[in-house]
């Protein structure tokens, strides 16, 4: 007769058998005394909730590949990733992470699927971020005295690929000369945009997020930066990119 300490193994080595078949029923075997009706329902139930989050995630991807190949890099995944989170809405970010650091380079896969990748998971990390917009925050105000307060909402992202163009009728194989620079941000609307900038861009958010400087001190600091770039014409340029960040909620708000 078994003891009480005897039984949490038995039922662990059992559970273990169990995902192990889930996760590789091709090479796992099933746990025995379990009708194959069932485990059926099982295997079918874990797989399609997984690949269908995985695909609504990243569709972009999806188009990318044919359904042999999808769903064999879907199977790998579920195979090989030890997930360090239980919650099904991080499963993108999981899937993200097999991709930058597990998968390695295979022939069928397109030299920018790691960038595709995190540029579409993005767009789910951003919907589910809960970081607040500091209170107090004024939404007109001189561009010039005022500090300008970046929204916790803001990703400012390069990538060597255009991401934000492929496709399956645009898969470069080769990277541009120039990077592209892309703004990701959860709006006003409470809805997540995308936008491309340029470099000058890019280096101004980085500038604001890093120091509590106003709107004439960071597009200074900016002039500085580019001496062949006439200063008056740049500061008429920033005020007028500071302004359409602040009206997209890009910037977040001003403060004195």
């Amino acid at each position: 007769m078994s003891s009480v300490a005897d039984k949490p193994c038995g039922f662990q080595s059992l559970q273990r058998d169990f995902a192990a078949h889930l996760r590789a029923p091709d090479i796992n075997a099933p746990p025995a005394n379990i009708e194959a009706r069932r485990l059926a329902i099982y295997r079918d139930l874990i797989y399609n909730n997984i690949e269908s989050f995985i695909a609504s995630g990243f569709p972009v991807l999806r188009s990318l590949y044919s359904e042999e190949r999808w769903h064999n890099m879907v199977r790998d995944f579920i195979r090989q990733h030890a997930s360090t989170s239980p919650y099904f809405l991080q499963i993108s970010e999981e899937f993200l992470s097999y991709l930058q650091h597990e998968r390695g380079q295979r022939e069928e896969d397109p030299p920018f699927l790691s960038e595709l990748a995190h540029y579409e998971w993005v767009e789910l990390a951003l919907d589910i971020n809960v970081a607040e917009i500091p209170p107090g925050l004024r939404q007109a105000g001189d561009l010039l005295e005022s500090v300008p307060v970046v929204s916790p909402l803001v990703w400012s992202l390069s990538y060597r690929y255009p991401v934000h163009r492929i496709g399956p009728a645009f898969k470069p194989q080769e990277p541009p000369e120039t990077p592209t620079f892309l703004l990701v941000y959860r709006g006003r609307d409470d809805k997540v945009h995308f936008m491309e900038i340029n470099a000058v861009t890019a280096r101004l958010l980085q500038l604001a997020s890093e120091e509590q400087a106003t709107g004439a001190q960071l597009l200074a600091q900016i002039a500085g930066e580019l001496p062949q770039v006439d200063s008056g014409s740049l500061r008429t340029f920033g005020v007028t990119l500071l302004q359409k960040l602040l009206d997209n909620g890009v910037i977040a708000g001003l403060k004195a």
